[in-house]
């Protein structure tokens, strides 16, 4: 049973940096990879691909919020992170880690993934 836990999440005003992260337990995958996730949900209806990393590395992001996260992940698929900086008050929202095994065609879809954590609050004024 795969468990997502995010962490990292609070206040900050506009301009500043936030890292957020998500532990990972449970894969028992790990030779074949997967593809994980960061999404928002807030005052959006649906929740909002923000950026991606896949088993090889290569990384998607929201096209609002290039050249100001960054995500990450290290080897093991423990921990994935984001990295936030000049952040917005547009950017405020839940944010969720997500992760499915192997790859996806389109990997800022919500519908491709398979595990979510339960999100962290993240607050920009």
């Amino acid at each position: 049973h795969v468990q997502l836990v995010e962490s990292g999440g609070g206040s900050v005003q506009a301009g500043g940096s936030l890292t957020l992260s998500c532990a990972a337990s449970g894969y028992t995958n790990r030779g074949g990879g997967y593809l994980m996730a960061w999404f928002r949900q807030g005052k959006r209806y649906e929740r909002e691909g923000v950026a991606s990393i896949e088993e090889y590395g290569q990384t998607s992001y929201l096209d609002s919020v290039k050249g100001r996260f960054t995500i990450s992940r290290d080897k093991a698929w423990n921990t994935l992170i984001l990295q936030m900086n000049d952040l917005k008050p547009g950017d405020t929202d839940r944010y969720f880690c997500a992760a499915t095994p192997g790859s996806a065609r389109f990997s800022l879809r919500p519908g491709e993934y398979v595990w979510w954590g339960q999100g962290t609050q993240v607050t920009v004024s």
